[in-house]
């Protein structure tokens, strides 16, 4: 080996994200491997759906039978475990109980549940059994729900418009099991505002609205960042607040990429690996 030699490294963390395949590399369990793999940690993923779609259409969404992704939760979780555990994009009501199944049964820690119920837009993208699905059986499993404003409406079936509201919503979904809920992405005048509710106490993190249609993935990075924090054993808030930082970063630095002629990525890492 020309005298080299290879260090003995602590094992990495184990991280798992269940989520949809995004054919653009910008979203879905894409964006979270590579924030895991930003982050230091060792990312797993449990596949739910395959889409194809680029920066300006999703033109075609594959989910997966529910014994396979049953059968790839069993596999993963048997043998490798996991220190934390996100949900992103799941899509069908009996994909939503095999998953909860799952989680319980192998008693996963720092359960992370990102109800991908609207697209960025805002538009809801399934029928009202979905949301009753992730109301029944992921609710009560959920160390952290983190919904975007129109998320926590369809939760709620109320409207969550201003910084008040988000307060209220946070803790009647806090009432519905969720030991903690963070509400991505609330607009205020000028500012972006992620409100944690930590089952004690508000936490407010805020950052400029930065212009750009270069978001697309930026809720993935999000809960991917407070997922593998998490599994750091690094407190809640604080958690929070560094994936918080991360993102913004992420926006600000993908500001002038053109990478397609849409909704692009956010920058995950720069070409050197970092900012």
């Amino acid at each position: 080996m020309n005298g080299s030699t290879i260090e003995k490294t602590t094992p990495p963390v184990k991280v798992l994200t269940i989520a949809g395949s995004d054919s653009g590399g910008a979203a879905g369990l894409q964006a979270d491997l590579k924030t895991f793999t930003l982050l230091g940690v060792y990312g797993m993923s449990v596949v739910t759906a395959v889409t194809a779609q680029n920066s300006l259409a999703v033109t075609a969404v594959h989910p997966l039978p529910p014994a396979f992704v049953a059968a790839q939760l069993d596999a993963v979780l048997s043998d490798y475990g996991a220190a934390a555990v996100k949900t992103g994009f799941i899509g069908r009501e009996e994909l939503v109980e095999i998953i909860a199944d799952r989680l319980a049964a192998y008693a996963t820690p720092n359960r992370l549940v990102d109800p991908v119920l609207v697209n960025h837009r805002g538009e809801s993208m399934f029928g009202p059994a979905v949301t009753e699905a992730y109301r029944r059986h992921l609710l009560p499993l959920a160390d952290l729900l983190t919904p975007n404003r129109r998320e926590a409406e369809l939760l709620l079936n109320r409207p969550v418009t201003t910084l008040s509201e988000a307060a209220e919503a946070a803790r009647r979904l806090a009432d519905q099991g969720a030991k903690a809920v963070l509400i991505k992405s609330l607009r205020v005048g000028d500012e972006l505002v992620d409100l944690l509710f930590d089952g004690r106490t508000d936490h407010y993190f805020r950052a400029a609205h930065i212009e750009t249609a270069n978001t697309h993935g930026s809720g993935d990075m999000l809960t991917a960042a407070v997922t593998a924090y998490r599994a750091q054993d690094i407190p809640l808030a604080a958690a929070v607040q560094q994936a918080h930082a991360l993102t913004q970063r992420a926006i600000a630095a993908a500001v002038t990429w053109r990478l397609g002629a849409g909704h692009g990525p956010v920058a995950i890492a720069s070409q050197s690996g970092k900012w």
